[in-house]
């Protein structure tokens, strides 16, 4: 053997000796960010704001009472019980997926979203692109209007068979409803959980300055969309390229139906069953626009919809329940991980640090000058968002301290108001301890891993864009 082959076959060794890196398990990701957290309240000086009442009714900050307290660092039994608090404290969303995982296990079951599908894959199948814009620019302003982004988790099971149907993979399913959703949010014109909360606590009038932040929403949702778009173009002509191609076999051969030539008719049970659906889901939305339904009341809504549609295509009782059962095994991997996902936050406010970062953060955005310090209250929203991924929670805890900081260092209080804003979205589709879109990776079947390998691009772009736009609010001193 000559030595050139020899010396082929060690490098051919070499390298098959060598492990791919593969990104761990997120139960292993969530307990490094657990420890580290307990870790840390060994070493950051504990310390509290005084709560005191806020707009709506709900407890908001004094920026001038922080005061440190006695070091509370986290024990043994602090530590070991986080998880199950953590389940305990995100119980609503973790209920709420376990429904709506079984109701559309149950709707499957009468075989309405396999008509749906077949429909409007075949109305679609000469343009099946269209479908993406479309729905992303309707949802992406309805999350505009109302700030609801977990009706993500209403989207996705609808929207992942048809996206199958159509070619595509379970990531753009998810990624229509995600990423429209946080476009719409993160922008919010007419916004109430973020951007009016936001400006109340501010000391704005609500909902003002709208036309910028409408400029904004039209170009991160056309940013987003495109992005998605690119994506699903390259799935759709080269399959093999989609990150969770082996993931997605089983659902490839349940819901791709546009090949076959036999069309799915619908029986007289399940045309009245659909219309009934389609009943229940006007009465959802008028629900949350108009009577502030959230997670309890649509849970509670989904068990009586799974029930009474069941029955009316056909099913019985014994079926329903099946199905219902079949939808809990099927999230109860998302579910989990909401509560682990919790205990972080659960281990930051036991060792009393949370409110210390708060006001450390605040300190170093206040040395900065104007300019930098709006690019820099949003990178701190955007840190804080991984302790506390809630909108209302985030302005709740940060505004009272940016609001008057802003004064301070010459940043308009509008300016500030848009940095929470974008701090509280982009990270949204990131960060594991946010819950809903946890929840919502988990419905579509996405891990999160192969979620991150797809956002991350985005995350970057839009980063940049939030900073050209906070830059431009403040030359323009905007705080219309």
């Amino acid at each position: 053997m000559s030595e050139q082959k020899k010396l082929e076959n060690k490098l051919k060794e070499k390298k098959s000796k060598v492990k791919k890196f593969t990104m761990p398990h997120i139960y292993v990701i969530l307990f490094s960010f657990m420890v580290f957290a307990s870790i840390a309240t060994y070493f950051i000086p504990a310390g509290v704001f005084d709560r005191v009442p806020g707009p709506e009714g709900r407890t908001t900050i004094d920026p001038n009472s922080y005061q440190s307290v006695e070091q509370s660092p986290i024990g043994i039994i602090d530590f070991m019980t986080a998880v199950p608090r953590g389940l305990i404290e995100a119980g609503e969303i973790v209920f709420f997926t376990f429904i709506i995982g079984g109701l559309f296990a149950v709707i499957k079951k009468t075989g309405l979203i396999e008509i749906g599908v077949d429909k409007l894959t075949r109305r679609f199948s000469n343009n099946s692109i269209m479908v993406i814009p479309v729905l992303f620019i309707l949802f992406a302003t309805i999350c505009s209007l109302i700030g609801t982004q977990e009706l993500s988790l209403v989207y996705v099971p609808v929207l992942l068979p048809l996206m199958i149907a159509l070619g595509y993979d379970s990531i753009v399913a998810a990624g229509v409803a995600l990423i429209a959703t946080t476009a719409g949010f993160m922008t919010g014109f007419l916004n109430p959980v973020n951007t009016g909360l936001g400006q109340k606590l501010s000391g704005l009038p609500v909902f003002s300055g709208i036309e910028l932040r409408l400029i904004a929403f039209a170009v991160f949702v056309i940013i987003g969309m495109l992005y998605l778009i690119r994506y699903a173009r390259k799935v759709q002509k080269k399959p093999e390229t989609s990150l969770v191609y082996e993931d997605d076999s089983d659902k490839r051969k349940q819901y791709q139906v546009a090949t076959t030539t036999e069309v799915h008719k619908a029986t007289s049970r399940q045309k009245i069953a659909s219309i009934f659906l389609f009943a229940f889901f006007c009465l959802l939305l008028y629900g949350v626009l108009t009577q502030g339904w959230f997670m309890i009341e649509m849970a509670g809504l989904f068990i009586i919809m799974g029930v009474v549609v069941g029955r009316i295509s056909g099913l019985n009782f014994t079926e329903i329940c099946n199905g219902f059962n079949d939808g809990f095994r099927d999230v109860l991997l998302g579910a989990f991980i909401i509560g682990v996902a919790r205990s972080v936050a659960v281990v930051m406010e036991d060792g009393m640090v949370m409110d210390t970062i708060v006001n450390s953060l605040g300190t170093i955005v206040g040395e900065l000058p104007a300019v930098f310090g709006a690019i820099g209250m949003f990178f701190v929203q955007m840190l804080f968002n991984f302790l506390v991924p809630s909108g209302s929670g985030q302005a709740l805890v940060t505004m009272p301290i940016m609001a008057p900081l802003s004064d301070i260092i010459g940043v308009t209080r509008q300016t500030a108001v848009l940095a929470y804003q974008f701090g509280d979205g982009v990270g949204n589709l990131l960060y594991p301890t946010s819950g809903y879109f946890m929840a919502t990776i988990a419905l579509a079947g996405v891990p999160w891993q192969k979620w991150v390998r797809f956002y991350l691009p985005l995350f970057f772009i839009w980063i940049g864009t939030a900073v050209v736009f906070l830059i431009i609010a403040q030359v323009i001193q905007w705080n219309g």
